[in-house]
C-alpha cells in the first residue's frame, strides 16, 4: 500500500488553491525559515495520514516556542554555563554519598536515576512511535524531556550553585545531565532536523556523523568528562514574526478570492444598506501582530527590597527561568511589603526594552491592575491560582 499524509489546508481550514490565494509558496519559505523548522512544523503540526493545516504566521508561532525557546534556548544555556562555569569543559556527573545531602538541599536526585528513567522511557516511546507513523506524538514525547530538563536548570539554579563551595559536585552533575541529554536528543531527532542536530551533536564537542548512531543503542554516560565543548552558535535564531509577515506580505500578489460574491448595485437615489452599519476606528484596535510582540512570562521574586531615598520604588530579583534573575524596578512600594512579596510567581513583560531608574536597570515590567482613574483599590499583582511553571510563556 501507498501511506501518505493527507489534505494540507490553510490556517483556516480551507484547502489551497490559486483562486482563493492561499497557497504556500516554497520560495517564501525557502527565504524566511530554516528548512529544518518547516521539517519539524510538518511532521509535530500535522497528524500523519489525516488531513493538516499550514499557514505562516502558525509555523513562526510553532518555531518559535518549541524551537528558538525550547530545544534551542535549552541548547545556549547548557552550553553558556559550560562555558562560563567550567572552562568550556563537559563536567563530571558524580556526586559521592558524603555530597548527597547537599544534592537534595539543590533539589537533584544524587544518583540521577529519575533524569536517566525519564530519557530512556522516552527513547522506547519516541522508537514505537516513529515505527507506526505517529510522528507528531513521538515528537510530542521528546518535548516532555526537553521541559523536564529545563525545569532542573530553573529549580537547582546553577547561577546560585557556583558560588557555593559545597555544591561543586552538584552544580557538575546538572551541566552534565542537561549536556547527555542533549546528546540523545540530537541522535534521536537526526531524521526531523539533521541540520540542527548536527549542529547540536558538533558543539558538544562530538566528532562523528551523527547519524550513525543507532538510538536504540544510547547508553547513558557516553558523554565523556573532560570533553571540550565546541564553538556555540545559535541552533534556532529567534524569529521576528511581525518583520517576517511583512515582508511576506508584500512580496504576495494580490488575488481575488471567487468565493465571495459580488456586491449588489446600489439603484441611484436609494442609499446602500452599508452606510447604514456603524462606522468603526480601526485606531483602538490592536491586530493579533501587535499582542504576540509581548512577550508575556511567569516569574517568581526572589528578591524584593526598597530603594534607598526612592519612595515608590522597589527593586526585584525576578526568575524567568534564565541563565540569572532579572532585576525589575516596579513603583509599588506605597502597596505592598517587599519581604511579602518573597516567593510570589507574577506575570512579567520579558521583552520590554530595558531603561535606568535611579541608576538601576530595569529589564522589564511586573503587570499589575489598577483603575485608570485611580478610584479603585491599590494595584494588584497579575499572579496564578494554579501552580504554573516559572519561565512558561502566557498566550
Amino acid at each position: 500500500m501507498v501511506y501518505a499524509h493527507g489534505m494540507w489546508l490553510d490556517a483556516d481550514g480551507r484547502k489551497m488553491g490559486k483562486t482563493l490565494g492561499n497557497v504556500i509558496e516554497v520560495d517564501v519559505l525557502h527565504e524566511h525559515f530554516q528548512v529544518d523548522a518547516v521539517r519539524y512544523f510538518v511532521l509535530r503540526e500535522m497528524v500523519f495520514g489525516q488531513d493538516g493545516k499550514f499557514g505562516y504566521e502558525n509555523l513562526i508561532d510553532r518555531a518559535t516556542a518549541d524551537l528558538s525557546k525550547g530545544l534551542g534556548n535549552l541548547t545556549a544555556r547548557t552550553l553558556s554555563m559550560i562555558s562560563k562555569y567550567r572552562d568550556g569543559r563537559i563536567p563530571d556527573g558524580h556526586i559521592s554519598e558524603e555530597r548527597y545531602i547537599h544534592a537534595r538541599r539543590a533539589g537533584i536526585d544524587p544518583d540521577g536515576g529519575d533524569i536517566v528513567s525519564v530519557v530512556e522511557h522516552a527513547r522506547d516511546e519516541f522508537l514505537r512511535r516513529f515505527d507506526n507513523f505517529e510522528f507528531s506524538q513521538a515528537l510530542e514525547v521528546l518535548w516532555t524531556v526537553i521541559a523536564r530538563i529545563d525545569k532542573m536548570i530553573s529549580d537547582a539554579k546553577p547561577w546560585v550553585l557556583v558560588k557555593d563551595d559545597e555544591q561543586v559536585q552538584t552544580l557538575n552533575a546538572v551541566l552534565y545531565r542537561s549536556a547527555e541529554t542533549l546528546r540523545w536528543l540530537s541522535v534521536m531527532l537526526h531524521p526531523v532536523m539533521p541540520e540542527a542536530a548536527a549542529k547540536i551533536h558538533r558543539q558538544l564537542g562530538l566528532g562523528g556523523a551523527v547519524d550513525a548512531i543507532d538510538p536504540a543503542s544510547l547508553v547513558w554516560g557516553g558523554l565523556a568528562a573532560g570533553t571540550a565543548i565546541g564553538e556555540s552558535e545559535a541552533v534556532f535564531p529567534q524569529i521576528d514574526k511581525a518583520k517576517v509577515m511583512s515582508e511576506i506580505k508584500d512580496s504576495s500578489q494580490p488575488s481575488v478570492d471567487s468565493s465571495q460574491p459580488e456586491p449588489e448595485a446600489v439603484p441611484t437615489g436609494s442609499q446602500s444598506t452599508v452606510d447604514e452599519q456603524p462606522t468603526t476606528n480601526d485606531e483602538q484596535f490592536i491586530t493579533i501582530d501587535d499582542f504576540l510582540k509581548v512577550e508575556l512570562r511567569v516569574g517568581e521574586i526572589k528578591v524584593a527590597e526598597r530603594i534607598p531615598k526612592a519612595d515608590k520604588l522597589l527593586r526585584f530579583e525576578i526568575d524567568l527561568g534564565e541563565e540569572q534573575p532579572r532585576q525589575i524596578l516596579a513603583g509599588l512600594a506605597e502597596y505592598y511589603d517587599p519581604e511579602k512579596l518573597i516567593g510570589r510567581k507574577v506575570v512579567v513583560v520579558a521583552n520590554l526594552k530595558p531603561r535606568k531608574m535611579r541608576g538601576l536597570e530595569s529589564q522589564g515590567m511586573i503587570c499589575a491592575a489598577s483603575l485608570e482613574d485611580n478610584s479603585g483599590p491599590d494595584p494588584s499583582l497579575a499572579t496564578f491560582i494554579e501552580d504554573v511553571e516559572v519561565g512558561a510563556r502566557l498566550k
